[in-house]
Order: structure tokens, then C-alpha cells, then sequence
């Protein structure tokens, strides 16, 4: 029987839109973001990811000069999740362009509420502030909508979020940083000791001369996957899917990688996960055969 293809999964279709989106293809984005909407909703996902999709397709509206579906889309976001900055600073945007400065500064005063170090909802209050005065005089102020109160957990989340997309960005400087010569070969050494003790299933020993090598040379792909096969010998399996993310943060269409993430979720019984693992594999190498047996054995468990 031929090999059944299936559709693609909302993550996909969201990084499907994703790239529309930072390439121009705004219309192409809207188009994919209501397909990811339309499978979230079927596959009853929670709020957070369907709050997601809204502000992203609302950020295609607002660049594709639909402010009003951009509204829209911002209000049903904060609906799901309230006082998300994203669809804030969006709506009050799109606000701003259909005049309706009044709900502009509510939403721009709200974001800074969150945190008052962001530069376009302070600039966009004092545009508000300045457009409010020239139309409505001194008492400007008298005629606004209430600006509701954010909760100080509200705030607390964003400034943790905030904290750790920082780690993030220094995780991510680690990978790009070159490491000196003298590191590269000693890295390369201990990983070829590795090596031979995966030879000789000696798997937790291999496990930690490439532990020692990644101290040196952090950006060395086969390394990650290299450890990853140790750790599914040893059925340490989220182990696994840390160094398959690590190395896909370097490669995202790498092979192994994907392949053992994919083993490691089986494991796990995160079905779901294994499934998307394999599908985004076969995109690469459609003719792998691992792959393809893997993922017919994960669809007759789902």
C-alpha cells in the first residue's frame, strides 16, 4: 500500500505562517494561521496555543492593512489569555490607524502597566496623549474608557518570561560563539574516546567524555546526537530529547536528531510529539525507511 500522507499538524501550519509572515506573505500567513486555528480547535487544544494563533493572524491583518479583523483577533486573544502584550500593543495599533484613539491609549496604557520599559506602548501613549488633547482639550482624560487593573501575577509571569528569554538569548550567543583551536581538538579527542566506548557499550562512560567535550566545543552537532543514542541505551529518554533540541537548534533538519527525538517521545508516549518528529524527517529524507516503519507502528497506537 502506498505510504498515507498526513495533513500537517497546527505547529506546522503556525511555522508555515511564521515564515509567510517574515518574508512578506501576509495574506499567504492569515491563510495558514485560520488552518492551524481550525486544527487546534478540533484537536481541543488549550487557550494559550488558539491565543497564540489569534495575535500572529492579527499581526498579518495589521500589516496587511486590516485593522479591523486585526481588532477582532486581538479581542478574542485577550479573551483566551487576558493581557497578552503581543495583542495589546497590536489592537492598540490597529486602534490608532482607524482613529479611535480613546481605546488606542487604553490598550497602550495597559501594556505599559505590564512593564513600563516598552518603547512602543510608551510612545504610542504619547501620541494618544497629544492626538486626545488636540480633539477633546484638557479634559481629555474625563472621556476615556476605564483602563482596567492588571493583576500584580500578571506582571510577575511577563518579568520571569522576560528573564528567561534572556537565558535564552545567552544559550543561543553559546552555539554561535567559535571556540579557540586548542578547545576544538581537545573537544574532538574526548568525543572520539566517546566513541570507542559506544563501540564497546560501555554507554555511560561515553556519556560523560562527551559531557566533557561539549565544555569545550558546545556547538558540535554529532556530539548532541552522539550522547542522545547513549542516553536511549540507557532509557534516560528525556535526556534524549534535550540533546535532540540542542542539536536541532543548531540544525533543525537534522536526521538523527529527529530520528532518536522521535524514538525517545515513542517512550515517553508522547505520541503526538513522536508523530510531528517523524513527519518533519520524511519532509528531508522522504525515502527513510526507520522513519517510516516508526511512524506506521506510533498511528496504529494513536
Amino acid at each position: 500500500m502506498p505510504h498515507k500522507r498526513c495533513s500537517p499538524s497546527w505547529t506546522e501550519l503556525k511555522k508555515a505562517g511564521n515564515e509567510c509572515f517574515k518574508t512578506g506573505q501576509y495574506g499567504e500567513a492569515v491563510c495558514l494561521y485560520s488552518q492551524a486555528i481550525k486544527e487546534v480547535e478540533r484537536s481541543g487544544k488549550n487557550s494559550e496555543d488558539l491565543s497564540i494563533l489569534h495575535s500572529n493572524r492579527a499581526a498579518s491583518y495589521l500589516k496587511d492593512g486590516n485593522c479591523g479583523e486585526c481588532v477582532k483577533d486581538c479581542t478574542v486573544s485577550l479573551d483566551l489569555v487576558p493581557f497578552g502584550i503581543k495583542p495589546l500593543l497590536r489592537r492598540g495599533a490597529a486602534y490608532e490607524a482607524l482613529e479611535r484613539y480613546r481605546l488606542a491609549y487604553v490598550d497602550y496604557k495597559t501594556a505599559l502597566q505590564i512593564d513600563c520599559h516598552i518603547p512602543a506602548a510608551q510612545d504610542g501613549t504619547n501620541r494618544m496623549t497629544k492626538c486626545l488633547t488636540e480633539v477633546d482639550g484638557h479634559s481629555w482624560r474625563e472621556k476615556l474608557p476605564p483602563i482596567p487593573i492588571v493583576p500584580m501575577a500578571v506582571k510577575e509571569n511577563f518579568s520571569q518570561a522576560t528573564c528567561q528569554m534572556a537565558q535564552h538569548k545567552c544559550t543561543r550567543e553559546k552555539y554561535t560563539s567559535v571556540p579557540g583551536e586548542d578547545a576544538i581538538k581537545k573537544a574532538l579527542c574526548l568525543k572520539e574516546e566517546g566513541n570507542a566506548l559506544v563501540k564497546k557499550a560501555e554507554y555511560k562512560k561515553a556519556i560523560e567524555k562527551y559531557t566533557q567535550s561539549l565544555k569545550h566545543n558546545p556547538s558540535e552537532i554529532t556530539t548532541y546526537t552522539n550522547r542522545a543514542l547513549c542516553y536511549l541505551s540507557v532509557k534516560m529518554y528525556k535526556e534524549v530529547v534535550r540533546d535532540c533540541e540542542e542539536a536541532l537548534q543548531l540544525d533543525s533538519a537534522n536526521i538523527k536528531a529527529l530520528y532518536r527525538q522521535a524514538q525517545a517521545h515513542k517512550e515517553l508516549k508522547d505520541y503526538k510529539a513522536c508523530v510531528e518528529d517523524l513527519n518533519i524527517l520524511l519532509k528531508v529524507e522522504p525515502k527513510n525507511t526507520a522513519a517510516q516503519n516508526l511512524l506506521l507502528k506510533v498511528q496504529n497506537k494513536k
